[in-house]
């Protein structure tokens, strides 16, 4: 059966032009063509039809291939683009290769056309792949896959714009931050997939009742926020949150069955409460928190909300003294090829053993460390356990790399490099034995310090790995510039393949474009065979994931591995 093929030739010879058809049919093609020979014609048959490749000679009366192809570029079409001239030279067609052609002929040699269709054809559709991939990303970056509303990512950059415009055309502007009440125990009732319904109504129905230029967005979970960009005075914050409660005083249908949906919303002002956007987000969330606390539905900010409780502000001193006396745990996730079945690295995660509160997670600890400038001590305290730990197993004939998570400011530290070095050399490990494991938001505070940092490491022979990738800015463009070895998609997306077929969609389009750029790609979150199974067809490297192990301490894992040898 023939290939059907839509074919644009510029070309003011039609004996040229029908050679040109032959060939295209006896090469085993199905025609739909048009031939052109001026600028209006062109432009013409672009805006009417949709082509599959485009043929041209270089030389015409009235208008030339080269025309041609910046008349294609101005429309911003992307499409296979071959001179076939009979008086084209090679410095002719170099020229022409250098402003986006794709390929060039010469009239008295058509044998090269067929190869050079099925080429461009099958090259334009790999460009379309990737494209759909890069879209796919950027929808995920910015936009909650379940409601399709901006993200907390996206939100953030609407705030400091917001804010900007605030402060040049001098008017307030507001951030309510909402938490639904009792949201747990309707997925507990109803279960997720009804819970996922009542929050894509809920998001609905702010979007309804709010105009532009205000904003909606969720944040993950329960949560939603609302962005006020142009607020006529303050005092009209207390309109916007009437509208809200009124909304949402109507019950939801949820399959026939009505729920009832009450929230707490707290909010902060500009400039009333702070000058940029991390101060607005912080306060609106402290105001949210005692609205929940005081059953009240909604509060303002106020300085007297927003206190260090007794907890923090003991966690943070004792968190310095477990950092100096090097207290603090290190245990081990491992990553698994899923072709071959060996372990390939370990993730380092840090570990607080608490004297009184027992064993402490970094998502208690990490946050403070990062807001008291303990993170630094506590990166290289991790360092130097992790590079100590390696040794051991380097010398027990184990050989993995290692991997440790960076913070924004260790990217931003010149002097981290120099420490790393040296703790490289104390330890006595090659430095293509460590992997960084890095954000996209990390990156995205000072791009140019974080690339010169990564840079130099990785002149070091130190690997990269970006983390969470997909839940964060995502930017391709430096993507492509970073050092990095390996892409881990963000466990998110992958939990939920077995339920949400876009996501799926995800991953499988984050595995080729990381492939395209040459990126190997690991899997978190890997919970179940199935999940398994379903990566290893998709064609990711490795996996990592309760399936195979919880985060263990160094001699448990190494008990771990040589059981796993045995699978």
């Amino acid at each position: 059966m023939n290939k059907p093929l839509r074919v644009l030739i510029v070309e003011d010879s039609e004996a040229d032009a029908l050679l040109l058809l032959d060939e295209l049919r006896h090469g085993g093609y199905e025609l739909m063509y048009e031939r052109v020979d001026t600028a209006e014609a062109l432009k013409a048959a672009l805006d009417c039809q949709t082509w599959d490749i485009i043929f041209t000679d270089h030389s015409m009366p009235d208008f030339s291939g080269t025309d041609a192809l910046r008349a294609l570029q101005e429309k911003g079409l992307d499409l296979p683009f071959v001179f076939v001239s009979g008086t084209i030279g090679e410095d002719i067609a170099v020229a022409a290769m250098k402003m986006g052609a794709h390929d060039y002929i010469l009239k008295g040699n058509l044998k090269r056309l067929i190869p050079t269709v099925e080429r461009e054809l099958r090259e334009a559709e790999e460009r379309r792949e990737r494209k759909r991939a890069e879209e796919a990303i950027q929808r995920m970056a910015y936009h909650d896959l379940l409601t399709g509303l901006p993200n907390r990512t996206l939100l953030y950059d609407y705030l400091r714009q917001a804010l900007l415009a605030g402060k040049r055309e001098n008017h307030p502007a507001a951030l309510l931050l909402m938490d639904l009440d009792r949201f747990k125990e309707i997925n507990n009732t109803l279960g997720h997939p009804r819970g996922d319904l009542l929050l894509k109504q809920v998001g609905s129905r702010l979007q309804k009742t709010l105009f532009e230029p205000d904003i909606v967005a969720r944040l993950g979970g329960d949560e939603f926020a609302i962005l006020l960009p142009k607020l006529a005075a303050a005092e009209h914050i207390s309109v916007v949150i009437r509208k809200v409660q009124k909304a949402l005083e109507t019950p939801f249908a949820i399959e026939g069955v009505p729920i009832t949906v009450e929230a707490s919303i707290g909010i902060s002002l500009y400039p009333e409460h702070g000058e940029n956007a991390d101060v607005i987000f912080q306060r609106a969330d402290v105001a949210m928190y005692a609205a929940k606390r005081t059953s009240s539905g909604y509060a303002i900010y106020g300085p007297e909300q927003d206190q260090h409780s007794p907890r923090r502000l003991a966690l943070i001193g004792e968190l310095r003294h477990a950092i100096e006396q090097n207290q603090l745990l290190v245990y081990y996730q491992p990553k698994v090829n899923l072709k071959t079945n060996r372990v390939i690295g370990v993730e380092a995660l840090a570990r607080w053993q608490h004297p009184q509160h027992g064993l402490i997670f970094p998502n208690e600890f990490i946050g403070l460390a990062e807001s008291t400038g303990l993170i630094k001590p506590l990166t290289m305290n991790v360092l130097k356990a992790v590079l100590q730990q390696y040794n051991k197993w380097h010398n027990a004939g184990l050989n993995f790399i290692v991997s440790v998570n960076l913070s924004v400011q260790n990217l931003q530290d010149p002097k981290f490099p120099d420490h790393v070095a040296d703790l490289l050399r104390t330890c006595d490990v090659a430095p293509d034995r460590l992997e960084l494991e890095i954000t996209e938001s990390t990156i995205m505070v000072d791009p140019t310090r974080a690339m010169e940092i990564l840079t130099r490491l990785s002149s070091m022979g130190v690997r990269f790995s970006i983390d969470d990738f997909g839940a964060g800015y995502s930017s391709l463009a430096y993507l492509k510039q970073l050092p990095v070895q390996e892409i881990k998609i963000d466990k998110s997306f992958v939990m939920d393949m077995e339920k949400n077929e876009e996501n799926t969609v995800i991953v499988i389009s984050i595995i080729n474009l990381a492939h395209n750029l040459d990126r190997k790609v690991v899997a978190e979150g890997v919970e179940s065979q199935e999940m398994w199974d379903r990566l290893a067809a998709f064609g990711c490297d490795a996996a990592q994931g309760y399936y195979i192990s919880k985060p263990l301490p160094a001699a448990e894992l190494t008990r771990w591995m040589q059981e796993w040898a045995w699978r």
